[in-house]
């Protein structure tokens, strides 16, 4: 089987450095290639060609877009592509939903990134649970920002547990802002990729962008705004039933956490894990559960996720 690219330069970036990318297209489809001038000779048994020449197709149209091919997502490709699901990934590849202030286009890396995309668009209240590394605040704040662009929103609300901090918050130096801020830092970084530090400050200042830890919600209604509630596994019953009864008119809200991941004190439940229970099934609530699949942090961060949900989950 032949296959041809557009320049050696996406062959480039298919073979990846010290051609470790297609090295483990062969190894994963059980065949071998080679380069004779801009053709790309893929050699094997019969029955194994369709496989890597639909492989190496998705992942030329990936390049051409200039989207970065690594090992993670090569064998995010191989795996969906042996589901019969090409079609699907090529076309969640290409759907861009948002776009950095420095011009980036956000695009879902997995068809689980996708569902969740499209479960926050169709519903008021979306719970995203799942391992970390699979975007779940990322693309909550993309999502937020671009929101508030459209003026769906009037302002942008962003909160966290402050778990260890417990009830000795008001006892550290400084102002809300600076006690917080250890809690609150993986916020504000995506903010500041999507808007730019200066206009995240300006938005600040303006009371449009806020940041706060989940306590200081009590008491509010949460009306025009898109509210993302972050590592909410470490929520308790009763923290989880006053944050979802904020919601008010015209407000999407978000809740991202890791039920296997929960820093409350032993014997605790989590309010994430009881709010899905009591909420499935209910229109307007979408549920995403997302998995070591979906991850697109480095690939041994896969494999370490893989490894502690085998001791979980022996059999």
């Amino acid at each position: 089987m032949i296959l041809s690219a557009d320049s050696m330069d996406a062959y480039v970036s298919l073979f990846g450095l010290n051609d470790q990318n297609i090295a483990l297209i062969e190894q994963e489809c059980g065949v071998t290639t080679a380069l004779r001038g801009n053709k790309l000779v893929i050699q094997g048994e019969e029955d194994r060609l369709d496989l890597p020449e639909q492989v190496i197709e998705t992942l030329l149209s990936m390049i051409r877009r200039h989207e970065y091919v690594d090992r993670v997502r090569i064998r995010y490709v191989i795996a969906m592509i042996r589901e019969g699901k090409k079609e699907q990934i090529e076309e969640t590849f290409k759907n861009v939903i948002a776009v950095t202030h420095r011009g980036k286009q956000i695009t879902c890396k997995t068809i689980g990134q996708q569902q969740y995309v499209n479960a926050i668009r169709q519903n008021m209240l979306t719970f995203a649970i799942g391992p970390a590394g699979t975007g779940k605040t990322y693309l909550a704040m993309a999502l937020a920002v671009m929101a508030l662009k459209n003026k769906e929103v009037e302002r942008i609300i962003l909160t966290r547990p402050a778990v260890e901090a417990g009830e000795k918050l008001g006892f550290l130096p400084g102002d809300l802002t600076q006690k917080v801020d250890p809690y609150l830092r993986p916020l504000y970084d995506a903010m500041y990729d999507f808007m730019g530090a200066d206009s995240y400050t300006r938005l600040m200042e303006k009371g449009t962008v806020e940041v706060a830890p989940l306590a200081y919600m009590r008491g509010r209604t949460l009306s025009d705004a898109f509210i993302i509630l972050d590592e909410a596994q470490n929520t308790t019953s009763e923290q989880m039933k006053m944050f979802l009864t904020r919601m008010g008119f015209n407000s999407r809200v978000i809740v991202t956490g890791d039920i296997t991941q929960t820093d409350l004190p032993q014997g605790k439940q989590s309010g994430l894990a009881e709010a899905i229970s009591l909420l499935k099934g209910i229109p307007g609530i979408g549920i995403v559960e997302m998995t070591g699949k979906d991850i697109v942090r480095h690939e041994l961060v896969q494999r370490i996720v893989e490894a502690y949900e085998k001791k979980h989950d022996p059999a």
